[in-house]
């Protein structure tokens, strides 16, 4: 064999080995991240873990749960991941999940993550109700700021407010479902009755709502902190209120979906996602994440916001979510934006 051969066959041999070490395990990755907030994550566990890619499908909570619901038996599903709790509870109940107990799993508090052992889920970070009241356009039309959702039920308010849809979005399910949690079922259908009333269109979103108000295209919009403190800092004429009542919630959670051929590289996904570097990315967005060493420092929030929120029975959420979700519909849904 010529020398010229054999240079040529060992520069194929050297090709295919660095190509072979290139190769990358792609994860379908189902999300309800928001679209600010998934290139960061994904950049930075790339770095930890380059022989993993991801690929998102993302869009709003219950979008994300009705679709994995409906590839049920199809799945095309590696890792469901910045999905609510209540969500991946109800895909739990289905047998769509493979329990799994990431390293550090055990730093992560059990409020936040699956009872079971190995859990089916771990949470990430909680995001919770935050009304944006755009101020520039109260003045113009002297309304004033609500203290309340209470004060949401007043005349003064009819046709000011945008909330999202709790079949669409998480956090108008979080809403819905802590309402009737926090003042019982039959008060709870009552004051929703009331705040429909005022509601100018609901949507499928829960950033919409804030974007809306920051827009002026509504004075109120029933939203979350992390779209109302990135509004703001933005420069919107919005002020951020948390309903004295309380603030209901829910946490993003990461879990794997059952019957995976990626399994290895989607572990590799949940222990990334429950390390310190992880949750210090949450931290940059939301005030309260999953690992309670790590402290977030987010302006326009109140120092005791973890305090503000709602008890919330998660359990009690994921087994009436259907039930809650026919029933908003058949009462509310005729002032539902078109999809």
């Amino acid at each position: 064999m010529s020398k010229q051969r054999m240079f040529t066959l060992a520069a194929v041999f050297a090709a295919g080995a660095f190509g072979a070490a290139q190769a990358q395990t792609v994860l379908n990755v189902y999300t309800a991240l928001e679209a600010d907030q998934v290139a960061a994550y994904k950049n930075a566990f790339v770095k930890a873990h380059p022989d993993v890619d991801i690929k998102w499908t993302r869009d709003s909570t219950g979008v994300i749960t009705a679709k994995l619901l409906a590839e049920k038996a199809n799945p095309q599903a590696d890792v469901v991941m910045g999905v609510a709790a209540t969500s991946l509870l109800v895909l739990k109940a289905e047998g769509m999940l493979e329990p799994y107990a990431p390293k550090e799993g055990d730093k992560v508090p059990a409020k936040y993550k699956d009872a079971a052992n190995p859990p089916a889920w771990v949470g990430m970070d909680i995001w919770a109700a935050t009304i944006c009241f755009n101020t520039t356009e109260a003045q113009k039309k002297n309304i004033p700021a609500p203290a309340s959702w209470k004060d949401l039920l007043k005349p003064v308010y009819k046709g000011q407010i945008a909330m999202a849809n709790p079949a669409s979005s998480g956090t108008g399910f979080f809403n819905v479902s802590t309402w009737l949690q926090a003042m019982g079922e039959a008060e709870g259908w009552k004051y929703m009755d009331g705040l429909h009333d005022n509601i100018g269109v609901y949507v499928h979103s829960g950033s919409k709502p804030c974007r809306q108000a920051a827009a002026g295209e509504y004075v109120i919009g029933v939203s979350f902190e992390f779209r109302a403190a990135s509004e703001k800092k933005k420069g919107a004429p919005i002020d951020l209120i948390f309903p004295s009542e309380g603030l209901g919630w829910d946490l993003e959670a990461i879990g794997i979906h059952k019957g995976t051929k990626k399994l290895d590289a989607a572990k590799k996904l949940l222990d990334w996602s429950v390390s310190i570097e992880a949750n210090k990315l949450y931290a940059a967005n939301f005030a309260v994440v999953a690992r309670p060493e790590v402290k977030a420092d987010l302006p326009f929030l109140p120092a005791d916001f973890e305090n503000r929120l709602i008890k919330n029975d998660f359990a009690w959420a994921a087994a009436n979510r259907d039930k809650i979700l026919a029933e908003w519909t058949k009462r509310y849904d005729a002032k539902s934006e078109k999809k």
